[in-house]
C-alpha cells in the first residue's frame, strides 16, 4: 500500500478543500493507494510531464502525481480544477 504526500502546503489546502466538498474523493484516493498505475483511470503523462502520472479524482478535478516505488510514496505536486470548457480561435494574420 502506497502513501500519499503533497509537495507543498498550497496543494495540501486545495486537497482538503476538495475532500470537504466531495465525499467520493476520499474513496478514490484509497483505491489509488492500492494500485497507483491502474486505479481510477490512472495514466502516464507525456511531454514535459513524462515522468508523472495523472488521474481524474472528480468530474472536473485532475490530480498530477509521481510514484516512488522504492519508498512506496505517491507524491502529489499539483491538483488542477477545470473550470471552463471553451476554445478560442485565433486569426494568424492579426496575432
Amino acid at each position: 500500500m502506497y502513501k500519499i504526500f503533497t509537495a507543498n502546503s498550497k496543494v495540501e489546502k486545495r486537497l482538503q478543500k476538495y475532500l470537504k466538498m466531495r465525499g467520493d474523493i476520499k474513496s478514490k484516493l484509497i483505491r489509488l493507494k492500492s494500485n497507483p498505475r491502474k486505479e481510477i483511470g490512472a495514466h502516464p503523462l507525456h511531454g514535459r510531464l513524462s515522468e508523472k502520472w495523472g488521474c481524474w479524482i472528480g468530474s472536473n478535478i485532475r490530480m498530477i502525481y509521481s510514484i516512488d516505488d522504492y519508498s512506496k510514496k505517491i507524491i502529489m505536486p499539483r491538483i488542477l480544477e477545470k473550470t471552463t470548457h471553451f476554445s478560442v480561435w485565433m486569426n494568424p494574420w492579426t496575432s
